[in-house]
């Protein structure tokens, strides 16, 4: 090792010297760390420590004490960080790129290291900024690909990098400056522009320092072009995370929710403006109004009129025709003769005419003089029909008078408008009963009765309001209405059987006979409605409060003894489905099961159709199915379930058949298990009136059939492997049965593939918390 010769400043001295076993090819030095690497001819790497009293050598070790060594020898090195580990690149003459024993590529013809950037040139004819700090660089390296479009630079020549300019973004090939992307951080608007970067990146790099520096932002560019292309250039998408990735271990998180990043740049960036100059930026804060989300042109266009009526006297200021010229450049004519129309500034709007070029004065001369002839209100109506505003439009129309309710009314029924026009007039007036009554109208063509009678009956419409209840059964409203009429006792009484056929037809039996009871005044035709309804309490208390114990022997205990046949005769049937199909979805699964172990024996294990038969069970022909289901997508729930129902069929062999038993014993286990309410209330009655023989056998066979479909539910949805399949280990398992039992296993475990799926796999809930059975008939 040298130093400087204190006698002799241009002459260097020996400080000390260290033997290195082996012949020494290069040496390189690392200005971050210190660190200084030696290079030995047969590729191994030592480690100098220079900077002790002592100086010495030692080997080059890994993290985890191992010797690392180049693999061949290198004509060019540099000490660089990669993950947070020092490495020694090299690069060979035959274009190979290592980092220690490890190859990084295999095309690179020269590498350059600045800060955390490693610049590499292949012989692609590119160079390719990467990051050297993170893991990523070394895999973008081996994949060929860069870390984004933006870290690769091409050129026709085979040019080989020679230096870095420090301090700027610039690396010199063989005389050639080229632009480099190594230094991220330099967001200078004319930085970003050299460079091609996209203007957005200036704002997203790090929003809160660019809105708390906006002022300075302004002041620098100084230049109502450059904030015009900025703002132009604004889009919502963040460029950190699609066009340039931030550096690993970045914490800056991204904003959810609030105003959108357009709408907060423009904003921001028109109120510095205008504390600044608003003369001098006018033209910018124009754009930042166009450039919303939803573009400002109004507020823009009334800009561009007051500039008009009082002309700055500032010198160099924007006149309104260039204002307005500058405008007609952004936007279509069309859009902005609109919109100026839309302000009701006539002055405003033919001034935007005269500058267009493709507004025809044959046709808006006209059009204005027609409108500058009506009143106010009545002419803003006509303006915002014409841009068909029609919210707008009923709003102005509302305020012209009796004499145009007809036209609003027309309107309101046109484009739908009835909840609006409701809240622009009294409710008081005949304006809003007939604005309620055109409304119900429309409620009742959209199948909303209910509604439409609560609108009638609101506004004083009792006839209409009654036939609007009657229609939708809604018989409690419809009473009140017919009381407030108020209806004669003879009509109110006919008025309740109609609604009661209603309700007995949609098998409310109770309802019904609150309203044969209470208000048509036939306690018999009410009591024999809650027999046909099963509802036995309600009945006995209707039979004794009106000393009807005739109709007991009548018709009630007739009713008891056939509503006892008829729960046997439904639970029979129910067993008798559910135990076939659980016999035939055994049969179906060992059946499918066999196919696969016989596939598997023929083939071998490595038959690439075994994987496929081994999902035969579920799904064999989906792809069949599949497609129907993408043409459904945009159907309602109901339908789409329907639909996909379609596919289950019951028909032996059929490809989902063991799906289809699945369902159909769902449905049956769900059927049985809602009649414990109905069952626990006959079996009251029963015992009531001494039928303990029929009460006895109803519970004993209801009991019987919760009992056999509880215990079937671990067979039909099996928690783990299915009952019927070969074990995994045991005397008689074979290499394919456990390979069969293992890959079904590995299908079971999968989350099912749709809604449907998870409706019938998961077994059907049983609600053992209810009390239904009598302990007197035990």
């Amino acid at each position: 090792m040298l130093r400087p010769d204190g006698d002799a400043g241009d002459a260097l001295t020996a400080r000390c010297e260290v033997e290195v076993d082996g012949v020494v090819v290069s040496m390189v030095h690392s200005l971050q760390t210190g660190t200084v690497a030696l290079q030995l001819e047969d590729g191994q790497i030592r480690r100098l420590l220079w900077d002790r009293p002592d100086p010495s050598v030692e080997g080059w070790c890994d993290p985890s004490g191992c010797s690392v060594s180049l693999p061949a020898p290198c004509t060019q090195t540099a000490l660089c960080s990669i993950g947070g580990q020092e490495h020694l690149l090299g690069l060979t003459d035959r274009s190979h790129l290592y980092a220690g024993d490890t190859q990084l590529a295999s095309n690179i013809s020269s590498f350059a290291i600045c800060n955390n950037f490693l610049l590499v040139t292949t012989h692609a004819h590119s160079c390719r900024c990467l990051r050297s700090t993170g893991s990523v660089a070394a895999a973008a390296l081996a994949s060929g690909d860069g870390q984004n479009d933006r870290d690769l630079r091409r050129w026709r020549e085979d040019l080989e990098s020679s230096l870095f300019v420090p301090q700027y973004t610039r690396v010199i090939l063989q005389g050639v400056v080229l632009s480099s992307s190594a230094r991220r951080c330099g967001c200078s608007f004319n930085g970003t522009k050299t460079l091609f970067y996209h203007l957005n990146f200036i704002y997203d790099h790090n929003p809160k320092v660019f809105l708390e520096n906006i002022q300075t932002f302004i002041s620098e560019l100084n230049s109502t072009n450059h904030i015009n292309l900025f703002l132009t250039e604004l889009k919502e998408e963040d460029t950190t995370s699609s066009m340039y990735p931030r550096p690993d271990g970045s914490t800056l998180l991204p904003q959810t929710g609030g105003p959108k990043k357009v709408d907060v740049v423009c904003d921001a960036l028109r109120r510095t403006m205008e504390t600044l100059d608003q003369n001098k930026y006018f033209l910018s804060i124009l754009t930042s109004h166009v450039k919303k989300t939803v573009p400002e042109l109004e507020i823009a266009l009334q800009k561009v009129h007051e500039l008009r009526v009082k002309p700055p006297e500032s010198p160099g200021s924007v006149s309104a025709e260039e204002a307005l010229k500058y405008l007609l450049s952004s936007l279509t004519s069309i859009d902005l003769y609109d919109h100026s129309l839309g302000t009701y500034d006539f002055d405003l709007v033919l001034m935007v005419a005269e500058k267009s070029q493709k507004c025809d004065p044959k046709e808006y001369l006209p059009f204005l003089n027609m409108l500058k002839s009506l009143e106010q209100n009545y002419q803003r109506y006509t303006i915002d029909k014409h841009l068909k505003r029609y919210r707008k439009a009923l709003q102005h129309l509302s305020k012209c008078g009796d004499g145009c309710f007809p036209e609003a009314l027309q309107l309101v029924k046109e484009q739908k408008l009835f909840a609006e026009a409701l809240r622009l007039y009294p409710a008081d007036s005949p304006h809003y009963r007939a604005l309620s009554c055109a409304y119900a109208e429309h409620l009742v063509e959209g199948r909303q009765a209910e509604q439409a009678g609560l609108l009638l009956w609101r506004c004083g419409e009792l006839t209409s309001a009654l036939q609007a209840f009657v229609s939708c059964s809604s018989w409690r409203n419809a009473i009140c209405v017919a009381q407030q009429i108020p209806l004669p006792p003879e009509h109110l009484a006919l008025l309740a059987r109609d609604l009661a056929v209603k309700l007995s037809e949609q098998r409310r039996h109770a309802e019904a006979a609150v309203l044969l009871d209470q208000y048509a005044k036939d306690c018999e035709e009410a009591i024999l409605a809650l027999i046909t309804g099963a509802c036995w309490e309600e009945a006995l208390r209707l039979i004794y409060t009106h000393n009807r114990q005739d109709i007991t022997e009548t018709n009630l205990k007739p009713a008891l003894l056939d509503a006892v046949g008829a729960q046997n005769a439904f639970l029979d049937a129910q067993v008798a489905t559910f135990t076939r199909h659980r016999s035939r979805l055994a049969a179906v699964r060992e059946h499918k099961a066999k196919a696969r172990l016989d596939m598997l024996d023929e083939e071998g294990l490595d038959c690439p159709d075994a994987e496929l038969y081994s999902e035969a069970s579920s799904v064999m022909t989906t792809s069949k199915y599949s497609h129907s289901n993408s043409r459904i997508s945009s159907r309602s729930s109901k339908n789409r379930r329907k639909a996909e129902r379609k596919k289950l069929s019951l028909k032996e062999g059929s490809p989902m058949e063991d799906r289809a038993l699945m369902y159909a014993l769902s449905e049956l286990v769900t059927t049985v298990d809602k009649m414990r309410e109905e069952v626990s209330d006959l079996l009251r009655a029963l015992v009531l009136f001494q039928y303990h023989r029929q009460a006895e056998a109803l519970q004993l066979a209801f009991q019987e059939a919760l009992q056999m479909m509880e215990a079937a539910v671990p067979e039909v949805w099996p928690e783990g492997p299915q009952s019927g399949q070969t074990p995994l280990t045991g005397p008689n398992s074979t290499a394919n049965s456990i390979m069969a039992s293992f890959q079904q296993q590995q299908q079971q475990q999968q989350p099912p593939a749709s809604q449907q799926d998870a409706d019938f796999l998961v077994p059907p809930k049983m609600r053992n918390c209810i009390k239904w059975k009598l302990s007197i008939l035990t």
